[in-house]
């Protein structure tokens, strides 16, 4: 029983390497005696041989797994592609993905990826890969099996709720570069700023360029953005704190809380609105997570932006990645951030300025109904109750549910966007959000 005492061992330190201070109960260490005699006796019993080194870290993965839907266990493969993708490349398909009843739930496929151009959609489950089912899978080892060499081809099944359909798709893996930036002069006279993703270290070098070019394509005729952040599912905390940044003056951007001292923390703007002050409208939606809603939640706290769309997906929780040995690592949810006034979006997301819903409908012509961070099994509660109402209600809503308008090409208007720019060119010369949020009444 020498190895796998050697293993419990190796599982209490990293139990314990992140509690300095606090005193190991007699209980814990029964349980940990417990978990070598099963590890024990799966090792001797178990109809045919397994690896010890697997069993240890499916009990890894199974105590972090069971914690909440978005801390786990990183071994070494997933570990170095979420650096690589961190750098901003990396082989795969172009889905950020959320596991969710043994299956993965599609948040965003991203833009020109081969993902997007298959057809893949918000709210779409993969459930299984090369014909194996995701039940028994973990979400990392999921991930990790859609990701792989640039070139080499995948099938993967897809669920389709919204059209009550399952299909397969074969897909070609390329290399992923993400796209941090995209934009684009609309209407002679408005800069649109689409961000895909936080997870990438060249975000905010790539928004401000972006913000130049803008400014150079279009001259005095510049009349004000829109950061389109629909479908951005998150990435990193210091990203979204300097991309506030780069539109406010001043003031906090976002403050976080843990249980440990160590994890509180506070943000402020640098003086310096790369935009100049010009009017400002973020588009948000049910796919926008995490770092999106930092960046949507301190731009409407300082109102500095026009907030339009509809209610975020409510993700109000910081992860922090620990390495540990032989490349591995965990990723364990520390703290919960709170926009400039204090609030809490965990499970309550974002709400709108102005509601403006995009006309999304199944094939029998329902309106899809989208799942959020309270929808998820597992989810930590916001401290007030899932049911609370944020403290900043909007100050004027337009509830639109238009019907779905289909181009030539078969697809749905951009009803969110073009709206947006309605208010932006109709209401321009007047330079207040009180002015944009007035137009909409």
């Amino acid at each position: 029983m020498k190895n796998s005492i050697a293993g419990i061992v190796s599982i209490f330190f990293l139990l314990t390497a992140f509690s300095e201070g606090e005193t190991t109960s007699d209980e814990t260490y029964r349980e940990l005696d417990l978990l070598a005699k099963v590890l024990e006796l799966v090792k001797d019993t178990y109809v045919e041989e397994v690896d010890e080194r697997q069993l240890l870290e499916a009990a890894i993965r199974g105590m972090l797994n069971d914690l909440d839907p978005h801390s786990g266990y990183m071994d070494a493969s997933i570990f170095r592609e979420n650096q690589i993708q961190t750098r901003g490349e990396y082989g795969g398909l172009g889905i950020e993905v959320l596991g969710e009843n043994g299956a993965l739930k599609v948040i965003a496929p991203m833009d020109d990826t081969p993902a997007s151009r298959a057809g893949i959609q918000t709210g779409d489950f993969i459930t299984h890969i090369e014909g194996e089912s995701l039940s028994d899978m973990d979400q990392n080892e999921a991930v990790e099996n859609l990701r792989g060499i640039v070139g080499t081809e995948v099938t993967i099944t897809i669920v389709r709720p919204s059209e009550n359909k399952t299909f397969d798709v074969k897909l070609t893996r390329e290399v992923i570069s993400i796209s941090a930036v995209r934009h684009r002069i609309e209407r002679g006279e408005i800069g649109y700023l689409r961000l895909n993703t936080f997870n990438n270290e060249k975000l905010t070098q790539d928004l401000k360029k972006a913000i130049r070019d803008i400014k150079r394509e279009a001259g005095d005729n510049l009349k004000g953005y829109i950061l389109d952040l629909r479908n951005n599912p998150g990435g990193l905390l210091d990203q979204a704190i300097e991309v506030s940044d780069v539109f406010l003056e001043r003031g906090e951007v976002v403050s976080i809380r843990g249980r440990q001292k160590s994890e509180n923390a506070r943000w402020n703007a640098t003086r310096g609105d790369d935009t100049g002050g010009l009017p400002l409208i973020v588009l948000i939606n049910a796919g926008s997570a995490s770092a999106s809603e930092i960046v949507a939640g301190a731009l409407q706290d300082h109102k500095r932006a026009t907030i339009l769309g509809i209610e975020s997906f409510g993700k109000g929780l910081v992860q922090t990645v620990y390495p540990l040995a032989d490349d591995r690592a965990v990723r364990i949810t520390t703290a919960r951030y709170y926009t400039p006034s204090g609030r809490s979006i965990q499970t309550l997301g974002i709400k709108p300025d102005i509601i403006v819903e995009q006309p999304i409908f199944d094939s029998e012509g329902n309106p899809v109904n989208f799942q959020r961070e309270r929808d998820l099994s597992g989810h930590i509660p916001n401290e007030n109750g899932d049911t609370a109402s944020n403290e900043e209600t909007p100050v004027a809503q337009a509830l639109i549910r238009p019907a779905p308008v289909v181009d030539e090409d078969g697809n749905f208007e951009d009803y969110q966007l073009n709206y947006a720019l309605d208010l932006l060119t109709g209401v321009i010369e007047m330079g207040q959000r009180q002015a944009l949020l007035e137009a909409a009444e």
